[in-house]
């Protein structure tokens, strides 16, 4: 099969299964005319998110990666009036973007973004999260994953983007620093009794691709 097959299926179910919704096509626009890097999720993967977080019953969501605010929006609309996400995000200007993207969703008081390097951040971060979302440079995600657990309640969510990165996670002589970071997480995760986890490899119009859920273990 072909990425063009994959892509064109994703939009299939798009179209049947999404509402027309004018926001997120408008936040997709903002980022592109930002000229922020589109690497954002796919629309079904966040509500692929969304109906995770739903179904976790999740109040407290932590973001470590916001970006242009696409995937933040899908994880706030999952909460309820009570509910709140905090997002990190590294850069001012992709920041920027995303608290404009999320006051034009009318959620900006649900969601608070903290800017800076996330290993900064999230040290200043109190209480425990239902839901945790790592979507941030790879390299790290063995230290983000870290924090998330110490961040972390029996029942606590953790889902890891881009773990599989075209199949090259296999590659154990890999020269890229991206895929090194997956393979250092993923060996941190095999080893630690905390959290029970499982890859989900994707396909669609992001390419090839997966993510790791865990749940973390009361």
């Amino acid at each position: 099969m072909s990425t063009d097959t994959w892509t064109k299926v994703d939009q299939y179910y798009s179209e049947k299964l999404h509402k027309t919704d004018g926001i997120m096509e408008s936040v997709l626009q903002a980022n592109s005319e930002a000229e922020l890097p589109a690497i954002d999720v796919s629309p079904n993967q966040g509500k692929f998110l969304s109906l995770l977080a739903q179904l976790q019953g999740a109040k407290r969501i932590l973001e470590i990666g916001t970006l242009g605010g696409y995937s933040t929006i899908w994880l706030a609309r999952s909460l309820p009036e009570d509910g709140r996400i905090v997002t990190l995000e590294y850069s001012e200007k992709h920041a920027k973007v995303a608290g404009q993207n999320i006051r034009n969703a009318g959620l900006k008081d649900k969601v608070e973004i903290k800017v800076g390097a996330a290993l900064d951040t999230l040290p200043t971060l109190q209480g425990t999260f239902d839901f945790i979302f790592i979507d941030a440079d790879k390299q790290n995600n063995s230290n983000y994953l870290k924090w998330a657990l110490r961040l972390s309640q029996p029942g606590t969510v953790i889902i890891t983007d881009n773990v599989v990165r075209g199949g090259r996670v296999i590659d154990e002589a890999s020269e890229d620093d991206s895929v090194q970071g997956v393979r250092t997480f993923v060996e941190l995760l095999s080893n630690e009794e905390r959290i029970d986890s499982t890859v989900v490899q994707t396909v669609g119009s992001k390419g090839y691709d997966g993510f790791v859920m865990g749940i973390v273990k009361g």
